[in-house]
């Protein structure tokens, strides 16, 4: 069999990469980011670049292509790729869904799992999953293990899950959907709260009030 180069052997746009992973840092909210720092954390956009590029064959790889064709499909492949990592498009399910149908015919409708044994805060991951391929990840570090777990195992386990907290779960008879995530959320909402108020009362005479008379841990 002869051995067909990937994309990310050959070529990437990567000034395109380079510019969405630098806007990906002025995106304050929606992202691993925004919940947690993590010293070294891979851009998501630069993950997903990496990944598609890492699966998909470079065009040069077909003989039956002039040299004018492999040029114009790979230009194709970098669209995609710049719609990719364009922030806009970070939750778009339809780029993803295309970047997923390259991927399947790239491998023959049998896509490698992805391994990262350091998988730090979970950036390679995540976009592998997003991207519809199966990931395994760990790390040394048992603060990176509870943060990639979070994202990429329990997190899908709700997904369009309604939720189960009192307040929020009788808003099915209302008929609220819940989509996403959205269940999983109000349960961390409604439950996080419960605790805050709990630790309020038992502890929050011990933290003094700040000049605006509030107390600390409101």
């Amino acid at each position: 069999m002869t051995y067909r180069k990937k994309l990310i052997e050959v070529a990437l746009p990567l000034e395109t990469i380079s510019d969405a992973s630098a806007a990906e840092k002025n995106i304050h909210t929606g992202l691993p980011a925004n919940l947690h720092t993590w010293w070294a954390r891979k851009p998501l956009s630069a993950s997903r670049a990496v990944i598609f590029a890492s699966l998909i064959d470079d065009p040069s790889s077909d003989p039956s292509l002039s040299e004018e064709q492999v040029e114009a499909e790979r230009e194709r492949l970098f669209s995609i790729i710049r719609r990719l990592t364009y922030p806009a498009s970070m939750n778009d399910q339809q780029v993803l869904d295309a970047a997923n149908e390259e991927i399947l015919r790239a491998t023959d409708n049998a896509p490698p799992p992805l391994f990262d044994p350091f998988a730090g805060g979970g950036s390679i991951p995540l976009e592998a999953v997003r991207l519809g391929l199966e990931a395994y990840a760990t790390d040394l570090n048992p603060v990176s293990v509870i943060i990639s777990k979070s994202m990429i195992e329990i997190a899908p386990r709700f997904f369009n899950c309604s939720p189960v907290n009192p307040h929020d779960s009788d808003k099915l008879l209302q008929g609220v959907e819940w989509a996403g995530a959205e269940g999983l959320i109000a349960d961390i909402e409604h439950y996080g709260n419960w605790v805050f108020e709990k630790a309020r009362d038992q502890i929050g005479s011990l933290y003094p009030a700040g000049p605006d008379g509030k107390l600390a841990i409101e």
